[in-house]
């Protein structure tokens, strides 16, 4: 069975998760999603999942969906809040695992989701958004982030803007970025900075560097990334993501709006 950038992510996630914990999503993360529906299959049966989408709380897991995305945040709830409650009460208490993407992250895991470019009123291009990331960032032992596509457009040596928290001298709680996985390699921050200690199979130390934006310090021993097994790459394909909806992120432009009109006549035949 081919082994694909999305099931290396989704398999990192995975191996991050701890059983018992409770593992929050945001939006349009469809990789993160999966990887917690892996951990939950495997390892990690006593999780619980918290989602923005519908703001709930659930301890069983569904198929990813795009059009039936609430059959696993909203039909399996135990129960829902408010936005507003969740990321400003319930996630700073609990403080719950979770993994943010950034459009982009420097040296010390500062994180930026709201533009490129310096000047907010006529940016180069307007990012989705920080949602609830600057309330709970700030607060966090563990920052967990994942890059679907390394390159330097992400991996700066300054953010345009700060809007997530990672190891900065601003921080009065918590100690910020701790691990981040990117469909090269996986990295950590236990010196204070980025720390590449994984390269995934295939791929080579200097196709990293060439793709980060800043100097970045190499563990030694360097390791491999344990290879994906065949039930983990069965879960992921059979039982949690059927339709491919996890490969979306690595995806821009003409091959998504392709791809998402392929799944959606995919699961709209299923559902007839």
């Amino acid at each position: 069975m081919e082994v694909l950038p999305e099931d290396i992510l989704c398999v990192c996630i995975s191996r991050q998760v701890k059983d018992g914990e409770i593992l929050a999503q945001g939006l349009a993360t469809p990789l993160v999603a999966a990887g917690y529906l892996l951990a939950w299959h495997t390892h990690a049966p006593n999780s619980f999942f918290a989602s923005a989408i519908g703001q709930s709380i659930c301890k069983e897991g569904a198929p990813l969906g795009l059009e039936t995305v609430e059959a696993l945040w909203l039909d399996k709830a135990i129960s829902t809040f408010g936005f507003a409650n969740a990321a400003t009460e319930l996630l700073p208490r609990f403080k719950p695992k979770e993994f943010f993407r950034p459009g982009q992250v420097d040296s010390k895991g500062n994180t930026n989701n709201i533009a490129f470019g310096k000047n907010y009123d006529r940016p180069r291009l307007r990012l989705p958004g920080s949602g609830g990331i600057p309330d709970v960032t700030p607060i966090l032992d563990d920052v967990h982030l994942y890059v679907p596509r390394h390159s330097r457009v992400t991996f700066v040596k300054e953010l345009d803007f700060v809007s997530g928290l990672g190891i900065h001298p601003q921080r009065v709680k918590g100690r910020g970025a701790k691990y981040l996985v990117s469909d090269l390699g996986q990295f950590d921050f236990k010196n204070g900075r980025m720390r590449l200690t994984h390269i995934h199979p295939g791929v080579v130390v200097a196709r990293i560097v060439a793709k980060t934006g800043f100097e970045l310090e190499i563990a030694e021993p360097l390791s491999v990334t344990e290879p994906l097994t065949v039930e983990e790459l069965r879960l992921l394909n059979e039982a949690i993501d059927p339709l491919g909806i996890r490969k979306l992120e690595l995806l821009s432009g003409a091959k998504r709006r392709l791809a998402l009109g392929e799944i959606l006549e995919k699961e709209r035949a299923q559902l007839i």
